[in-house]
């Protein structure tokens, strides 16, 4: 049982890491055509293009080459989404960067009880980030504050942010009680580098 809603659960996170993926891709996309539009836009309005060549530089710039129009919004807007939507498979997998310099050296059973500390500790700050991006949510759609330059509201970036952030929050709470049965019954359920069952 535990051994196939793992899986689920595992493969729940690697379909959301993909999506991050792909979004985090298109950004990285968007972000070097703005820098290529500013950069072009630049030269065309330099004297030593725009001022030899000013009917090409302003048909050009007619053309609408400059930097992406909300770029920094949509950065923001996809960096959220993408993050947390990598969590969950850093949760699942223990990703996160560790230190086993003191860890290597303790008893198995002290090692699974300060591990299931630990996915304690990440599955309340998950939940906790999760609870405080739906306050936010709630907030700015009762404001109604939208973007300075895009102008989309607010609460469509704190919406991207959250589904993936409560998708972390239960696969951070679902890893505590898996790391919290381990650490009781003195025996891995899981292994504990790689998420794979054993």
């Amino acid at each position: 049982m535990v051994q196939q809603l793992h899986r689920l659960i595992y493969a729940l996170a690697y379909g959301v890491a993909i999506i991050g993926g792909i979004v985090l891709s298109a950004l990285i996309l968007m972000i070097c055509a703005s820098i290529m539009g500013r950069t072009g836009a630049t030269l065309l309005h330099s004297d030593l293009i725009g001022g030899a060549f000013p009917d090409t530089a302003a048909r050009l710039l007619g053309l609408g080459i400059g930097a992406v129009k909300g770029d920094y919004e949509l950065l923001e807007s996809g960096m959220a989404f993408a993050v947390f939507a990598f969590l969950g498979l850093c949760q699942i997998t223990s990703g996160h960067a560790t230190v086993d310099v003191l860890t290597d050296r303790l008893p198995d059973r002290a090692r699974r009880l300060l591990q299931m500390g630990i996915e304690i500790a990440f599955a309340a700050a998950l939940v906790l980030i999760a609870v405080q991006l739906h306050d936010g949510l709630q907030t700015q759609m009762r404001r109604g504050s939208v973007t300075f330059l895009l102008q989309y509201p607010v609460w469509w970036s704190y919406a991207a942010a959250f589904v993936p952030a409560v998708f972390a929050a239960a696969v951070a709470v679902w890893m505590a009680l898996v790391r919290t049965a381990e650490g009781l019954l003195g025996r891995p359920l899981i292994d504990p580098a790689t998420g794979a069952h054993l």
